[in-house]
């Protein structure tokens, strides 16, 4: 890597690992449960508003902001309460964009039946996640993009950005969430030559920011959100 590439690198992810440049985030909801750490329920309301935000993440951000509170609201902002209640809104109206409302009540399901003998879904992996919760088929070559966001936001402890409610998840071991324009920047800044956006590329480019974010390769993402604020 070019030295002017990674002094670039540190100075983004340091500028934009800042709370005020995720003010309409999807992450905004976990927070928003994390702040009421008093609620009897508050791991549990954090880990469904993370597994919603994340899976309403594509498209424009004020329209996953939008849609994620409109789901909220019909949960009445008691996610947990919702979820075990087994009483969900199921039907073939979208929620967001292809995401009816009877996916969503596909994952309460999934949800109810995991928390029936379960405190938190810190203890499932990523495939855990993918095929369990999220009803996707088996793909291990996968780049799980939403999942590894929303391990980011719940396993790093910035005290800035991200949550950092998951303690036993080393943030050594988070992969970088790569979507299409994470991997149009990576590739941008010649980080990476790979074209497909699958799991080798995403294990490729987590060791790079592995080495330049000692045990946070996430870091690298605001590296990168950086990069894209700056070179619209």
């Amino acid at each position: 890597m070019k030295k002017e590439i990674e002094e670039k690198l540190l100075e983004w992810a340091e500028e934009y690992n800042n709370d005020k440049y995720f003010t309409e985030d999807p992450i905004i909801f976990p927070k928003h449960f994390a702040k009421l750490s008093s609620s009897e329920h508050y791991i549990q309301d954090i880990e469904i508003a993370a597994i919603f935000s994340a899976h309403f993440a594509w498209g424009r951000r004020s329209m996953i902001v939008r849609d994620c509170e409109r789901l909220l609201e019909h949960m009445e902002w008691q996610p947990y309460k919702y979820v075990m209640s087994g009483d969900w809104r199921d039907d073939d109206t979208s929620i967001h964009r292809t995401i009816k409302w009877k996916d969503t009540a596909k994952i309460c399901y999934n949800l109810k039946k995991f928390y029936e003998n379960n405190t938190s879904l810190e203890c499932l992996n990523i495939q855990d996640i993918r095929e369990n919760i999220f009803n996707q088929k088996p793909d291990k070559k996968a780049a799980n993009k939403k999942i590894n966001m929303m391990r980011r936001w719940l396993v790093r402890d910035d005290k800035k950005v991200d949550l950092g409610i998951w303690k036993n998840t080393n943030p050594a071991n988070l992969l970088i969430p790569l979507d299409v324009h994470v991997h149009r920047m990576a590739t941008e800044l010649s980080l990476i030559t790979r074209t497909q956006k699958d799991i080798v590329t995403v294990e490729e480019l987590s060791n790079i920011f592995g080495e330049l974010f000692p045990n946070d390769p996430c870091k690298g993402d605001f590296a990168l959100f950086g990069y894209g604020v700056t070179h619209k």
